[in-house]
Protein backbone atom coordinates (compact mmCIF):
# COMPACT_ATOMS: atom_id res chain seq x y z
CA UNK A 1 0.00 0.00 0.00
CA UNK A 2 1.15 3.62 -1.28
CA UNK A 3 1.39 6.34 1.49
CA UNK A 4 -1.22 8.10 -0.08
CA UNK A 5 -3.69 5.15 -0.42
CA UNK A 6 -3.37 5.44 4.11
CA UNK A 7 -4.45 9.24 3.72
CA UNK A 8 -6.98 8.39 1.08
CA UNK A 9 -8.93 6.27 3.42
CA UNK A 10 -8.30 8.89 6.11
CA UNK A 11 -10.21 11.59 3.50
CA UNK A 12 -13.04 9.17 4.03
CA UNK A 13 -12.71 8.29 7.14
CA UNK A 14 -16.20 9.28 8.27
CA UNK A 15 -16.54 8.70 12.01
CA UNK A 16 -14.05 11.49 12.44
CA UNK A 17 -16.80 14.09 11.61
CA UNK A 18 -18.29 13.11 15.09
CA UNK A 19 -15.84 15.09 16.20
CA UNK A 20 -14.73 17.38 13.41
CA UNK A 21 -18.60 18.99 12.90
CA UNK A 22 -18.74 20.50 16.52
CA UNK A 23 -15.26 21.52 16.47
CA UNK A 24 -15.27 23.59 13.54
CA UNK A 25 -18.41 25.29 14.36
CA UNK A 26 -16.73 25.87 18.12
CA UNK A 27 -14.08 27.80 15.88
CA UNK A 28 -16.08 29.52 13.71
CA UNK A 29 -17.85 31.28 17.01
CA UNK A 30 -14.26 31.72 18.70
CA UNK A 31 -13.00 33.48 15.32
CA UNK A 32 -16.31 35.01 14.30
CA UNK A 33 -16.60 36.12 10.77
CA UNK A 34 -15.04 39.76 10.74
CA UNK A 35 -12.00 41.57 10.82
CA UNK A 36 -9.62 39.02 12.93
CA UNK A 37 -11.18 35.95 10.81
CA UNK A 38 -9.96 37.44 8.02
CA UNK A 39 -6.32 38.37 9.36
CA UNK A 40 -5.69 34.86 10.32
CA UNK A 41 -6.80 33.74 6.42
CA UNK A 42 -4.14 36.14 5.44
CA UNK A 43 -6.79 38.41 3.19
CA UNK A 44 -4.72 41.30 4.33
CA UNK A 45 -1.74 39.37 2.93
CA UNK A 46 -3.32 38.20 -0.51
CA UNK A 47 -1.79 34.51 0.57
CA UNK A 48 -2.65 31.94 3.33
CA UNK A 49 -1.06 33.10 6.46
CA UNK A 50 -0.38 30.06 8.13
CA UNK A 51 1.90 28.48 6.51
CA UNK A 52 4.50 31.22 6.66
CA UNK A 53 4.17 31.38 10.35
CA UNK A 54 4.59 27.72 10.78
CA UNK A 55 8.10 28.15 9.29
CA UNK A 56 8.86 29.74 12.72
CA UNK A 57 7.94 26.75 14.78
CA UNK A 58 9.10 24.07 12.23
CA UNK A 59 12.61 26.15 11.75
CA UNK A 60 13.22 26.58 15.40
CA UNK A 61 12.27 22.78 16.24
CA UNK A 62 14.95 21.72 13.74
CA UNK A 63 17.02 23.96 14.58
CA UNK A 64 16.81 22.77 18.15
CA UNK A 65 17.91 18.97 17.28
CA UNK A 66 20.30 19.80 14.93
CA UNK A 67 22.21 21.37 18.11
CA UNK A 68 21.60 18.31 20.06
CA UNK A 69 24.02 17.07 17.99
CA UNK A 70 26.87 19.00 18.61
CA UNK A 71 28.28 19.11 22.82
CA UNK A 72 27.96 22.57 24.31
CA UNK A 73 24.87 23.92 22.72
CA UNK A 74 22.40 22.97 25.71
CA UNK A 75 21.38 26.47 26.33
CA UNK A 76 20.57 27.31 22.72
CA UNK A 77 18.87 24.39 22.22
CA UNK A 78 16.50 25.31 25.05
CA UNK A 79 16.22 28.54 23.46
CA UNK A 80 15.16 27.60 20.01
CA UNK A 81 12.79 25.09 21.64
CA UNK A 82 11.28 27.73 23.73
CA UNK A 83 10.43 30.02 20.88
CA UNK A 84 9.00 27.18 18.75
CA UNK A 85 6.50 26.58 21.79
CA UNK A 86 5.79 30.41 21.73
CA UNK A 87 5.48 30.90 17.91
CA UNK A 88 3.53 27.56 17.77
CA UNK A 89 0.39 29.57 18.99
CA UNK A 90 -0.09 32.02 16.28
CA UNK A 91 0.51 29.36 13.58
CA UNK A 92 -2.22 27.06 15.22
CA UNK A 93 -4.73 29.88 15.31
CA UNK A 94 -4.18 30.12 11.68
CA UNK A 95 -4.30 26.54 11.24
CA UNK A 96 -7.95 26.39 13.06
CA UNK A 97 -9.14 29.66 11.00
CA UNK A 98 -8.63 27.61 7.53
CA UNK A 99 -9.31 24.40 8.50
CA UNK A 100 -13.05 25.45 9.60
CA UNK A 101 -13.79 27.13 6.14
CA UNK A 102 -12.53 23.21 4.03
CA UNK A 103 -14.05 20.72 3.03
CA UNK A 104 -14.89 17.44 4.73
CA UNK A 105 -12.06 15.25 3.51
CA UNK A 106 -10.05 18.17 3.54
CA UNK A 107 -11.21 18.52 7.25
CA UNK A 108 -10.69 15.08 8.23
CA UNK A 109 -6.86 14.86 7.22
CA UNK A 110 -6.43 18.52 8.75
CA UNK A 111 -7.87 16.93 12.18
CA UNK A 112 -5.29 14.26 11.97
CA UNK A 113 -2.74 16.97 11.09
CA UNK A 114 -3.61 19.13 14.31
CA UNK A 115 -3.38 16.25 16.50
CA UNK A 116 0.20 15.19 15.49
CA UNK A 117 1.11 18.66 15.77
CA UNK A 118 -0.91 19.13 19.53
CA UNK A 119 1.17 15.57 20.07
CA UNK A 120 4.45 17.20 18.93
CA UNK A 121 4.07 20.32 21.08
CA UNK A 122 3.72 18.14 24.30
CA UNK A 123 6.43 16.35 23.29
CA UNK A 124 9.18 19.40 22.62
CA UNK A 125 7.36 20.53 26.31
CA UNK A 126 8.30 17.67 28.30
CA UNK A 127 11.54 18.25 26.65
CA UNK A 128 12.38 21.52 27.70
CA UNK A 129 10.60 20.63 30.89
CA UNK A 130 13.66 18.18 31.25
CA UNK A 131 16.40 19.96 30.27
CA UNK A 132 15.23 23.05 32.55
CA UNK A 133 15.51 20.01 35.27
CA UNK A 134 19.09 19.26 34.53
CA UNK A 135 18.00 16.23 32.31
CA UNK A 136 19.68 16.53 29.18
CA UNK A 137 19.66 12.77 27.96
CA UNK A 138 15.69 12.73 28.58
CA UNK A 139 15.18 16.30 26.84
CA UNK A 140 16.89 15.42 23.80
CA UNK A 141 14.92 11.81 23.43
CA UNK A 142 11.55 14.16 23.64
CA UNK A 143 12.76 15.82 20.79
CA UNK A 144 13.68 13.44 18.87
CA UNK A 145 10.08 12.19 19.37
CA UNK A 146 8.65 15.88 18.88
CA UNK A 147 10.91 15.75 15.54
CA UNK A 148 9.21 13.03 14.60
CA UNK A 149 5.85 13.94 15.12
CA UNK A 150 6.45 17.31 13.50
CA UNK A 151 7.31 14.90 10.23
CA UNK A 152 3.82 12.83 9.69
CA UNK A 153 2.09 16.26 10.52
CA UNK A 154 3.80 17.99 7.92
CA UNK A 155 3.43 15.19 5.91
CA UNK A 156 -0.41 15.77 6.07
CA UNK A 157 0.16 19.16 5.50
CA UNK A 158 1.59 18.63 2.06
CA UNK A 159 -1.05 16.19 1.39
CA UNK A 160 -3.69 19.05 2.32
CA UNK A 161 -1.68 21.74 -0.09
CA UNK A 162 -0.50 19.17 -2.63
CA UNK A 163 -3.05 16.60 -3.33
CA UNK A 164 -6.12 17.94 -1.99
CA UNK A 165 -5.71 21.94 -3.04
CA UNK A 166 -5.79 23.53 0.70
CA UNK A 167 -4.94 26.71 0.22
CA UNK A 168 -4.21 26.89 -3.21
CA UNK A 169 -5.52 29.65 -6.05
CA UNK A 170 -8.51 28.01 -7.63
CA UNK A 171 -9.02 30.55 -10.09
CA UNK A 172 -5.12 30.68 -11.05
CA UNK A 173 -5.64 28.62 -14.25
CA UNK A 174 -7.81 31.29 -15.77
CA UNK A 175 -5.52 33.90 -17.66
CA UNK A 176 -4.05 30.33 -19.27
CA UNK A 177 -7.38 29.24 -20.92
CA UNK A 178 -9.13 32.32 -22.08
CA UNK A 179 -7.72 33.64 -25.62
CA UNK A 180 -6.24 37.07 -25.88
CA UNK A 181 -8.31 40.11 -26.91
CA UNK A 182 -11.47 40.64 -26.94
CA UNK A 183 -14.33 37.45 -26.80
CA UNK A 184 -17.65 37.50 -28.08
CA UNK A 185 -19.83 36.09 -24.97
CA UNK A 186 -23.58 36.58 -25.49
CA UNK A 187 -26.31 38.82 -26.63
CA UNK A 188 -26.95 41.68 -23.92
CA UNK A 189 -30.56 41.45 -24.57
CA UNK A 190 -30.18 38.08 -22.95
CA UNK A 191 -28.84 39.16 -19.61
CA UNK A 192 -31.23 39.83 -16.99
CA UNK A 193 -31.10 43.41 -16.08
CA UNK A 194 -32.50 42.69 -12.05
CA UNK A 195 -28.85 41.96 -10.77
CA UNK A 196 -29.31 38.51 -10.40
CA UNK A 197 -25.62 36.98 -11.00
CA UNK A 198 -25.93 34.53 -14.67
CA UNK A 199 -23.59 31.74 -15.48
CA UNK A 200 -22.47 32.15 -19.10
CA UNK A 201 -19.58 30.19 -20.50
CA UNK A 202 -16.94 31.71 -22.27
CA UNK A 203 -15.66 28.35 -24.71
CA UNK A 204 -15.35 26.23 -21.75
CA UNK A 205 -14.52 28.99 -18.71
CA UNK A 206 -17.24 29.60 -16.52
CA UNK A 207 -17.86 33.49 -16.38
CA UNK A 208 -20.51 35.34 -13.52
CA UNK A 209 -22.05 37.87 -15.51
CA UNK A 210 -24.06 41.04 -13.23
CA UNK A 211 -26.29 43.31 -15.63
CA UNK A 212 -27.78 46.15 -13.07
CA UNK A 213 -29.12 48.33 -15.11
CA UNK A 214 -26.26 49.90 -17.69
CA UNK A 215 -23.61 48.60 -15.41
CA UNK A 216 -22.25 45.07 -16.68
CA UNK A 217 -19.56 42.90 -14.27
CA UNK A 218 -17.74 40.40 -15.74
CA UNK A 219 -16.01 37.86 -12.98
CA UNK A 220 -14.37 34.33 -13.27
CA UNK A 221 -17.16 32.20 -11.87
CA UNK A 222 -15.05 29.83 -9.93
CA UNK A 223 -14.00 31.22 -6.31
CA UNK A 224 -10.43 30.98 -5.32
CA UNK A 225 -10.64 29.58 -2.21
CA UNK A 226 -12.87 26.25 -3.12
CA UNK A 227 -13.95 26.79 -6.33
CA UNK A 228 -17.65 27.32 -5.30
CA UNK A 229 -19.69 28.75 -8.24
CA UNK A 230 -20.06 32.54 -7.78
CA UNK A 231 -23.23 32.82 -10.14
CA UNK A 232 -24.84 30.82 -7.28
CA UNK A 233 -23.97 33.50 -4.94
CA UNK A 234 -25.69 36.98 -3.89
CA UNK A 235 -25.21 40.17 -4.04
CA UNK A 236 -23.57 42.31 -0.53
CA UNK A 237 -22.63 45.95 -0.25
CA UNK A 238 -25.16 47.03 -2.49
CA UNK A 239 -24.47 45.36 -5.61
CA UNK A 240 -20.86 46.15 -5.46
CA UNK A 241 -19.86 42.64 -4.39
CA UNK A 242 -20.72 39.26 -4.66
CA UNK A 243 -20.51 36.67 -2.29
CA UNK A 244 -19.31 32.61 -2.67
CA UNK A 245 -22.24 30.40 -1.66
CA UNK A 246 -20.20 27.96 -0.33
CA UNK A 247 -17.82 29.55 2.20
CA UNK A 248 -18.56 33.13 2.17
CA UNK A 249 -15.85 34.53 0.74
CA UNK A 250 -16.97 38.08 -0.85
CA UNK A 251 -15.14 39.88 -3.96
CA UNK A 252 -15.51 42.92 -5.56
CA UNK A 253 -17.56 42.61 -9.22
CA UNK A 254 -15.29 45.82 -10.19
CA UNK A 255 -11.89 44.43 -9.87
CA UNK A 256 -12.35 41.12 -8.54
CA UNK A 257 -10.40 41.94 -5.11
CA UNK A 258 -11.11 40.01 -2.09
CA UNK A 259 -13.38 41.81 0.38
CA UNK A 260 -13.61 39.10 2.78
CA UNK A 261 -12.02 35.36 3.23
CA UNK A 262 -11.10 32.89 3.51
CA UNK A 263 -10.47 33.72 -0.10
CA UNK A 264 -6.93 35.36 0.04
CA UNK A 265 -6.09 35.56 -3.75
CA UNK A 266 -9.11 37.54 -6.21
CA UNK A 267 -10.98 36.07 -8.94
CA UNK A 268 -10.09 37.84 -12.27
CA UNK A 269 -12.00 40.71 -13.82
CA UNK A 270 -12.86 40.83 -17.21
CA UNK A 271 -13.08 44.40 -19.35
CA UNK A 272 -16.80 44.74 -20.64
CA UNK A 273 -17.95 46.55 -23.58
CA UNK A 274 -21.04 45.96 -25.96
CA UNK A 275 -20.69 45.83 -29.88
CA UNK A 276 -23.77 45.57 -32.09
CA UNK A 277 -25.67 44.25 -29.14
CA UNK A 278 -23.62 41.75 -27.75
CA UNK A 279 -21.55 42.05 -24.51
CA UNK A 280 -17.85 41.60 -25.74
CA UNK A 281 -15.24 40.55 -22.62
CA UNK A 282 -11.66 40.79 -22.33
CA UNK A 283 -9.29 39.39 -19.69
CA UNK A 284 -5.91 41.73 -18.98
CA UNK A 285 -2.98 39.17 -19.63
CA UNK A 286 -4.65 36.44 -20.96
CA UNK A 287 -2.74 33.50 -22.77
Amino acid sequence: MQPFDSVTALENATPLDRVVDPLREGVRKVFGAGKLRDALHGVWLGHPLHPTLVQVAIGAFSSASVLDLVPGNERGAQTLIATGLVSAGPAAATGWADWSEMHEQQQRVGLVHAALNISALAAYSASLGARLNGNEARGKAWAVGGLSLLGLAGFLGGHLSFRLAAGANHSEDVPHLVKPGWQDLCAVDDLAGDGVPQLRLLDSVPLVVVRQGERIDVLSDRCSHLSGPLHQGELTYDGECIACPWHGSVFALEDGAVRHGPATAPVHAFDVKVDGGRLMVRLPGAG
